[in-house]
């Protein structure tokens, strides 16, 4: 899998990947950029986890943002998303 562009905090999209794979109780390459990640058990308290964890990074992550990142949470949508592209 290749990286997106590097976001703030240094988010690209294998460090998005890695911290989603985390949470979900994932092996990262099993998570793929434009699987939706509700299938893959994400939810509001996961998802509030990972933007502390990334706001912790330097990231200007915001929940309400993510949730509404593209037609369903992918690790392409947020990637994108969060490098202001």
């Amino acid at each position: 899998m290749t990286s997106g562009a590097g976001a703030p905090g240094g988010l690209d999209r294998d460090t998005l990947r890695a911290d989603l794979a985390d949470v979900l109780g994932e092996r990262p390459e099993d998570i793929g950029d434009d699987d939706d990640l509700r299938d893959l058990g994400l939810d509001s308290i996961r998802l509030m986890s990972l933007v502390e964890t990334w706001r912790a990074r330097g990231a200007k992550a915001e929940f309400a943002d993510l949730a509404e990142a593209g037609p369903t949470p992918t690790v392409r949508a947020w990637s994108a998303h969060l490098s202001g592209h």
